[in-house]
């Protein structure tokens, strides 16, 4: 039983795959970040565009 133990905890068969879920979470929040930033700045853009086709006269 103790020798169980001790490969156990000196096992690092996991250690791959903490790593991988830890990388993964990292790159997720960075994409939602620059989502959230882009999204917030490209708003005000396309209301203003929106604005000025509605406003803009259209001539034969």
């Amino acid at each position: 039983m103790r020798n169980m133990m001790k490969r156990f905890i000196r096992g690092e068969s996991g250690a791959v795959s903490v790593d991988w879920v830890v990388l993964t979470a990292a790159v997720v929040g960075l994409a939602g970040v620059a989502f959230l930033s882009i999204q917030t700045a490209s708003g005000g853009v396309g209301t203003g565009v929106g604005d000025g086709l509605t406003n803009m006269e259209v001539s034969d």
